[in-house]
């Protein structure tokens, strides 16, 4: 006995959006965490401002030693673990 389901035209058609729609979204959440913010923007400096400096922010991804540079979830390129920028969010 041939026991197939028979989808309607309307079943099909939402399931063929669905379908479309995934890699979509996929694709826009990669890209949106490939970018990330320049130095000049977020107005990043070699010097700690006060007690606020990357090693002790949450965006902060630690370098190879406590003195090497790192890298920022939010900010581009080479980061002083003694450095600063307006993204600055102290770790709890």
């Amino acid at each position: 006995m041939d026991e197939c389901k028979k989808f309607s035209r309307r079943e099909v058609i939402k399931i063929a959006a669905l379908a479309a729609t995934v890699p979509l979204v996929g694709a826009s959440i990669g890209t949106a965490q490939a970018q990330k913010a320049t130095k000049a923007a977020m107005q990043y400096r070699d010097t700690p401002n006060g007690k606020q400096e990357c090693d002790n922010c949450m965006q902060y991804v630690p370098g190879k030693s406590p003195t090497a540079n790192g890298q920022c979830k939010v900010v581009e390129g080479s980061i002083n673990p003694k450095g600063w920028c307006i993204a600055y969010a102290a770790k709890t």
